[in-house]
């Protein structure tokens, strides 16, 4: 059984360049740390999400490995340190967890 761990944030609309400028440091911080997971991020062109939102997805081949990583992205420092930078440009953010049933 797969999992599916899911980060969704409402950007403010007026800054939205300068999140997904950070956005892209993250992007190299995780091509750096393969340690870290992998995550695949879509912004929102049509349906239920507005565009200036970001999900970003990663797969877990188990619900524990899932947990594990989570708590590997809040504990690392640099990962911190670019979130409490992107956090001013956010209006909502939130985590999801799917169970994949396939």
């Amino acid at each position: 059984m797969a999992y599916k761990l899911r980060f969704v944030q409402r950007i403010d609309q007026a800054k939205k360049d300068e999140f997904l400028a950070i956005e892209k440091e993250f992007i190299k911080f995780e091509q750096a740390n393969p340690h870290m997971p992998q995550g695949t991020r879509y912004l929102p062109v049509s349906g239920k999400e507005p565009t200036n939102t970001l999900i970003w997805e990663c797969e877990f081949d188990t619900l524990e490995s899932l947990t594990a990583q989570f708590q590997a992205i809040y504990n690392d420092p640099k990962h911190e340190e670019l979130l409490q930078q992107q956090i001013p440009f956010m209006l909502d953010s939130y985590a999801e967890i799917y169970e994949v049933l396939a």
